[in-house]
């Protein structure tokens, strides 16, 4: 399994980008994937992440509103929109993946995963 994570860039406060995570040898029909971020001098913490049986998801109360996951099948890729970013938005975002088919309550733990993508990097400054 290996995981591509690309559009990190620096974005201004209130602007947007859109996260994808190019994904090989795994497929999006079942199991879990998830975005994380790892922002300096922080823990990486679950950002969004979804259950692809049913897409049920779960997010950070930090991002609620602003931020969503999709997927793409035919391209086997998972997307983050990111929206009315803030400067302490600004981390490396990695996706991640596993073919288990997690309960909710687990979706962002990051313990929950096996398949780690590199990061990209978002910065939000003006």
């Amino acid at each position: 399994v290996q995981l591509q994570a690309y559009g990190g860039g620096l974005v201004q406060p209130g602007g947007s980008l859109r996260l994808s995570c190019v994904v090989t040898g795994f497929s999006l029909a079942g199991g879990s994937i998830a975005w994380f971020r790892q922002a300096p001098g922080k823990d990486r913490e679950g950002v969004f992440a979804m259950r692809l049986s049913d897409g049920g998801t779960r997010y950070a109360e930090s991002v609620k509103g602003r931020f969503t996951i999709s997927r793409d099948r035919a391209k086997n890729t998972v997307y983050l929109q990111m929206n009315s970013l803030k400067p302490e938005d600004t981390a490396v975002y990695y996706c991640a993946a596993t073919t288990k088919s997690w309960i909710t309550g687990v979706l962002l733990r990051s313990s929950s995963y096996d398949n780690w993508g590199q990061g990209t990097k978002v910065t939000v400054s003006s």
